[in-house]
Parts: structure tokens; sequence; C-alpha cells
């Protein structure tokens, strides 16, 4: 099941969110307080992010951060997967497909984005036998005056 956090899940989303930025799935860790910034963005509004929580019989096996624009590149909707954690446990059972096709559903005419290490392989085999296809972009970032890279 997917469904979207609530207050109440404060405490688990930074649990989960340190297993994820702490695992090979990530280039590097992030400050705890923007995971905290995260988890109140998605609280306030679900205009920039929506936060789920994604379980199995109960129990959080994972979580997932979604964000909506438009891409005038595609001409259409474009939802980006910003984070997709499952928990060890519960990877290789057809959750990850599952949540995709959840997606998919919510969100039929939006154009799927995501970014993955390449030593994830996993995840990278999943995303090809789901049809995803790797952009040959570079990435570029500037953080804002004051802000840790």
């Amino acid at each position: 099941m997917f469904r979207n956090a609530e207050e109440k899940d404060f405490a688990l989303y930074m649990e989960l969110a340190q297993e994820f930025y702490h695992s090979p799935a990530v280039m590097h860790p992030i400050p705890a307080q923007y995971m905290e910034n995260t988890f109140r963005e998605a609280m306030r509004s679900d205009v920039y992010i929506i936060l789920r929580i994604l379980e199995v019989d109960g129990e959080a096996a994972g979580y997932a951060i979604l964000s909506r624009s438009f891409s005038p590149e595609s001409g259409s909707p474009i939802c980006w997967i910003e984070e997709l954690y499952i928990r060890k446990a519960y990877r290789g059972h057809g959750l990850g497909t599952k949540f995709f096709s959840s997606v998919r559903k919510e969100f039929p005419s939006a154009r799927l984005r995501l970014e993955v290490e390449p030593e994830n392989t996993g995840a990278v085999a999943l995303y090809k036998r789901l049809g995803f296809t790797p952009l040959e972009y570079v990435s570029y970032v500037v953080e804002p005056d004051g802000a840790d890279a």
C-alpha cells in the first residue's frame, strides 16, 4: 500500500530517510535539517512534493517523494521520482513495480523522470525493465548564497 504521509509519520520518515541517505544509493548524506524541511513542506502543501509511505502488511517498507512540474521538452506534465527507498527486506518482491504502476495511474499523462547512481544496479535493472531510458544530460547546480553544497 502507498499512502500519503501524515504528521504522525515524522519519526518514521526521518528513520527511513536516514537509512536511504546512508546507503550506496546516494552520492552523499544530507543534513537531517534538509530531511525535516522536506517533511514540513510535504505536510504544508502538495504543490512542490508528495511524500508517500510504502507499507506491506502494515509495516513500513519504504518511502517515496514525488514532485510535479511541466516539461517544455516533452510538451507535457512531468512527475519526478525524487526519492524512492525500499528497505532491503522488501526488495525483489514487486513493490517497486507496483509503486510505479500506481504513479502511472495517478499521473497518466505525465512523463516520469528520476535519477539513479549507476552503481545501484538493482534499481537500474528495475527502471530499465519498466521502460525507463537514460537521458544523456550532465546536471549542474548552484546553491543559494550561504547554503551548503
